[in-house]
């Protein structure tokens, strides 16, 4: 990110320089001709242009001696110059700096527009994961990463991306963490997961933040930092090997209910929110969701926290609810065009 940056600050460099070595000579042409050689101003612009422009018309006045040598000092100095700015212009056409910068403006855009999305920080193998699983469920999201090579796989699949360190507060700024609605931290590092659940926390406190971590030790202390649900992926990988001996069947089954996936059988959560006054005084009979969508409701989780297994069909719905449902991707369509 630094290399990158001090890249394009050089050549920034080169083309102030350039512009301003142009623009003095252009002054040092109009004043001589002014005050060395006596020319009005309308005439000294005159004779300044078509010289070091080199277009070869005639002088308002025959030249004298010191009139021919400072002509010949602003044609030289006035060619160098244009030299040195074409080879920095043909500098950075070659190095692809415009359409990079074109680029990145465009894609800084995007990024400011963005609202409740997912800033995934970190696209090793757990991050794809992620962002394929958000692709699938429509959801927006962009990716933080500080691997050259990385950014340019993602840049080449139009993903939103940032290039630079996750625990640096400006990049969390240029990633709208402030209007965020969750963040993924899929970096190898526990310690930088820790601080950046810290930091984004900080500055969103209601951001939604999924932290990976790969010691034990860390679990406890991510949760302190911030994190609402810390998730290790060897542990994770080893129980379901472990329960795929023990119950193969019940696990496969578990495996194709997923959220949003591929597969016949689909999992999906209603939140209860919004239009409240269309749930007030309801029980999960009185939405009929069966009747209407065909999904078949399997959980409730009530505000508290708690969780209920096939709930009570007169259970009441409270505002921050949430109803679990399943069904095939038919049926969730329909649940979410009714609900």
């Amino acid at each position: 990110m630094k290399a990158n940056r001090s890249n394009v600050n050089l050549f920034q460099s080169k083309v102030y320089v350039a512009i301003a070595a142009l623009v003095s000579i252009f002054s040092i042409g109009v004043f001589g001709y002014k005050f060395l050689l006596n020319y009005s101003w309308v005439d000294a612009i005159y004779m300044t242009v078509i010289t070091i422009t080199t277009v070869g018309f005639n002088e308002v006045v025959a030249l004298d001696s010191v009139g021919k040598i400072f002509t010949v000092f602003l044609i030289l100095t006035s060619v160098t110059t244009y030299l040195f700015a074409v080879s920095i212009l043909t500098e950075y056409i070659a190095n692809g700096s415009i359409l990079k910068r074109l680029n990145t403006k465009k894609m800084d855009k995007k990024i400011e527009k963005l609202k409740n999305h997912t800033i995934i920080v970190g696209f090793g193998r757990n991050g794809k994961q992620a962002a394929m699983k958000l692709e699938k469920s429509e959801r927006e999201y962009l990716v933080i990463d500080s691997k050259q090579d990385i950014i340019e796989t993602v840049e080449g699949n139009e993903i939103l991306c940032i290039k630079g360190d996750g625990t640096d507060d400006e990049v969390l700024d240029r990633a709208g963490v402030q209007k965020a609605h969750s963040m993924i931290l899929a970096l190898p590092s526990d310690a930088d997961n820790l601080f950046i659940s810290i930091s984004a926390k900080q500055k969103n406190p209601n951001l939604l933040v999924i932290s990976r971590a790969t010691n034990e030790s860390s679990y406890k202390k991510m949760l302190i930092a911030g994190a609402d649900n810390v998730i290790m992926p060897d542990k994770i990988g080893g129980d379901h090997m472990a329960s795929l001996v023990v119950s193969p069947d019940l696990i496969e089954f578990v495996d194709r209910i997923t959220v949003d996936g591929d597969c016949d059988t689909n999992l999906r959560e209603l939140k209860i929110e919004g239009n409240l006054s269309y749930f007030e005084n309801k029980s999960i009979m009185d939405l009929d969701i069966r009747r209407k969508t065909g999904c078949s409701v399997i959980g409730l989780k009530l505000p508290s926290g708690e969780y209920q297994v096939n709930p009570d069909p007169n259970s009441k719905l409270e505002l921050g609810s949430n109803i679990i449902v399943l069904g095939n991707p038919d049926q969730i369509e329909t649940l979410k065009k009714n609900f």
